[in-house]
C-alpha cells in the first residue's frame, strides 16, 4: 500500500522537511503546531497510519474531514514542509514505521531534513542546565555547510551527548548516535540512515519535564526558524490550544 496519499496538489521538491518526533512532553508537536499555524501551512496529504496507534480528531479552525495519526503540511510560497505525527508507533512496527518514513524523505526531493524532538530534563549533566536545546548530526550525512542547515554549523547550540550510559543492550544495538532518553524514535530514526543518504539531515532536542509545555514549545520553534533562517513576524498558536490543549476547565459545581 502506498504510504503517502497528496490531498492537494503540492511538491516536496526544495523543500525543508520538518520531522517531529513523539517524545517527552510532545514539544516537538507544539512545536510543529506553532510552525503549521504561524506560517500559514496547509495540509496537503496524508501518511498511511498502520504502523500508529489509532487516533483520529476534528481538524484545525473546523475544516472538513479528519485529523489522522501522521500528515503532511506545506505552502507553496513557504521554503519549509512539516510532517505532523500525532500518536506514537506501535511497539511491534517501530522500525517498519521508521522504513516508511526515510524512504518517502528519501524519494520527496527534500534539500534537508531537520528531525526535532524532546529529552528528559532529569538527565542532563552539568554542562548540559546551561542551554534548553542541543543538536546531533549524524555521521556520514552531507555538508551543513553550504545549504540549508547551514546555520546549526554557525549558532551557539551545542553538541548532544548522552548523559547515561550509550550502550544498554546488546553490542550488535550500538550506534553512533547517543542514548536519548525519553526521546522516542529519535535515535532510531538517525540511525537509520543509510550510508548512501544523500540529504542534509540534522536533529534539533529540546531539554524538557512533562506540564505546561507551550513556553518550551515557543522556544523550540523560534531556535527551529533561526536554524531553517524563515522569518516569522507573528508567532501564532493554533485556534485549538485555547480549549482541546487541557481539555476543558471543571464544572466548580461538582465541588460544591
Amino acid at each position: 500500500m502506498t504510504f503517502y496519499h497528496p490531498t492537494a496538489h503540492f511538491s516536496t521538491k526544495g523543500k525543508v522537511l520538518v520531522v517531529p518526533v513523539v517524545s517527552v512532553a510532545n514539544v516537538a508537536q507544539l512545536a510543529a503546531d506553532l510552525l503549521i499555524a504561524s506560517l500559514s501551512l496547509h495540509r496537503v496529504g496524508i501518511f498511511d497510519p498502520r504502523h500508529l496507534v489509532p487516533v483520529i480528531g476534528a481538524r484545525e479552525d473546523d475544516l472538513p474531514g479528519i485529523t489522522t495519526p501522521l500528515e503532511l503540511f506545506g505552502h507553496d510560497d513557504v521554503n519549509v514542509a512539516v510532517i505532523q505525527q500525532r500518536s506514537p508507533a506501535l511497539k511491534s512496527s517501530k522500525q517498519d514505521f521508521v522504513d516508511s518514513l526515510l524512504e518517502f524523505i528519501r524519494t520527496s526531493g527534500a534539500s534537508a531534513v531537520l528531525v526535532i524532538g524532546g529529552v528528559d530534563m532529569s538527565n542532563r549533566t552539568d554542562p548540559q542546565m546551561l542551554t534548553p536545546t542541543c543538536q546531533i548530526v549524524p555521521p556520514g550525512t552531507p555538508n551543513l555547510a553550504s545549504g540549508p542547515l547551514a546555520a546549526l554549523t554557525t549558532l551557539p547550540i551545542p553538541v548532544y551527548t548522552s548523559p547515561v550510559s550509550q550502550y544498554l543492550h546488546m553490542d550488535e544495538e550500538r550506534t553512533a548516535i547517543p542514548f536519548i532518553p525519553g526521546g522516542g524514535l529519535s535515535r532510531r530514526i538517525l540511525s537509520s540512515l543509510s550510508d548512501t543518504w544523500q540529504i542534509p539531515t540534522a536533529c534539533l532536542l529540546q531539554y524538557v519535564m512533562e506540564g505546561d509545555n507551550r513556553a518550551d514549545a515557543q522556544l523550540m520553534a523560534a531556535v527551529v526558524s533561526k536554524v531553517l533562517q524563515v522569518e516569522v513576524p507573528n508567532w501564532k498558536q493554533p485556534s485549538s490550544w485555547s480549549h482541546g490543549l487541557f481539555g476543558t476547565p471543571h464544572d466548580q459545581t461538582l465541588y460544591g
